[in-house]
C-alpha cells in the first residue's frame, strides 16, 4: 500500500503555470505604491490595480510586504535603465551629466512627478523600521551616485570636466539635487527644470 501511495504522489500533474504576467503585475503594484504609499496600499487596492484574485497575489507574493520588495526591485530596475539611456545620448561626460538631470527633470512633472518616487517615498515612509527596505534604498542611493561619480570620471578623462572638480562630493550633491527634483513633484510644486540644471551644471565648472 505504501509502494502504491508514493507512486500515487509521484504521478500527480505538476502545478497549474502562472496565468498573468509577473512583469505587468508588478508595474501596477508599483504605480499603487507610488502614489499611495506602503501603509495606505492596501491587499484590495493592489489585487484591483493587478487584476488578480487574492488567492493568486498571496501565493505569488505571500503577503503585502513581498508585494513591495518585487514591485521596489522592478521600479529600480527600470528607473536604473532610463537614467542610464538617457545618459548614453550624451558625447562625453559632461553631456551625459546633462541628459541625466534632464530625464531626472522629466519624471519629476506633471503625472508622473505627482505618482513619486518609489525610492524617495520608501526612504521616508519605512526605511527609519524597516531594515529590509531601509538596505534596499541605500543600495538604490549608492548606485546611483557611484553612476554619476563615474560619469563625472569619465568627464575629466575626456576633458569636458576640469579635473579639480571633486567627483564623489559633487556625485553627493547631485543625488541631493535629484532625489529633491522628485519631492518637489510629488508635492506640485513648480519645477524650473531647465533653470536648476543648468545651475547644477555648474558644479562641473
Amino acid at each position: 500500500m505504501q509502494k502504491i501511495a508514493r507512486r500515487s504522489r509521484s504521478a500527480r500533474r505538476p502545478g497549474r503555470p502562472r496565468e498573468f504576467d509577473m512583469d505587468t503585475a508588478l508595474d501596477r503594484a508599483v504605480r499603487v505604491f507610488r502614489e499611495r504609499g506602503y501603509h495606505a496600499s492596501s491587499i484590495g487596492d493592489l489585487t484591483a490595480a493587478m487584476r488578480l484574485a487574492t488567492g493568486s497575489v498571496y501565493k505569488a507574493f505571500r503577503d503585502k510586504h513581498a508585494v513591495f520588495l518585487a514591485a521596489f526591485e522592478r521600479y529600480t530596475a527600470l528607473r536604473q535603465e532610463q537614467t542610464r539611456s538617457a545618459a548614453a545620448r550624451g558625447a562625453n561626460g559632461r553631456e551625459q551629466i546633462r541628459n541625466v538631470l534632464l530625464s531626472y527633470v522629466e519624471h519629476s512633472q506633471g503625472v508622473e512627478g505627482r505618482r513619486g518616487c518609489l525610492v524617495v517615498g520608501s526612504a521616508v515612509e519605512l526605511s527609519a523600521h524597516d531594515a529590509m527596505v531601509a538596505a534596499r534604498v541605500s543600495a538604490q542611493l549608492a548606485t546611483n551616485e557611484d553612476f554619476i561619480a563615474g560619469l563625472i570620471r569619465d568627464g575629466q578623462a575626456d576633458g569636458s570636466i576640469p579635473s579639480h572638480v571633486p567627483a564623489d562630493d559633487t556625485a553627493r550633491l547631485m543625488l541631493c539635487i535629484t532625489q529633491g527634483m522628485r519631492v518637489v513633484g510629488k508635492a506640485r510644486l513648480p519645477l524650473e527644470g531647465m533653470r536648476l540644471v543648468g545651475v547644477a551644471m555648474k558644479l562641473l565648472a
